[in-house]
Order: structure tokens, then C-alpha cells, then sequence
């Protein structure tokens, strides 16, 4: 479990990284653009897509523990 937190974490930094990073390289000139105008919208947007991309990497790499699949197998060798 403590896995999925230290992924999504570091998800979470880099995508603000990369937000940031976008801002600087590429931004918005004319001020119009909503998210790339001002370097902590696209920071704060990087950080949101790293953190959901994050845990979904997190929630289909890391396998469940032990404990809940011979939890599972016992309730379905009961109701058997």
C-alpha cells in the first residue's frame, strides 16, 4: 500500500515539473491561453494529469497483498 503513494507521489512531481517545463519552453505569448498564461496554472495542471496518471500506473503495477486474495478464496469456498 505504501507503494502506491511513494508511485503517485513522484507522479504527482514530475507532472508539475512538466507543467512547469511546458510554461518555459513553450507557453503563451499573448496572455489568452488559460492554462500555459501564467506558470502556476500549467504547473498546478501538470501536477493534477502526474497524479492521476501516476495512480493509475501505481494502482495496475503494484498486485494486491496476500492477505485480501486468501481473504476472497475463503469467503468463496464457503459460499461453494
Amino acid at each position: 500500500m505504501k507503494t502506491v503513494y511513494i508511485i503517485t507521489i513522484i507522479g504527482t512531481v514530475l507532472g508539475a515539473i512538466a507543467g512547469w517545463l511546458y510554461w518555459r519552453q513553450i507557453g503563451c505569448s499573448s496572455g489568452t491561453c488559460m492554462i500555459t498564461s501564467k506558470p502556476l496554472n500549467s504547473t498546478l495542471y501538470g501536477a493534477l494529469l502526474g497524479f492521476l496518471l501516476g495512480n493509475l500506473v501505481a494502482s495496475t503495477v503494484v498486485k494486491p497483498s496476500k492477505k485480501s486474495s486468501t481473504s476472497n478464496k475463503e469467503k468463496h469456498d464457503k459460499n461453494d
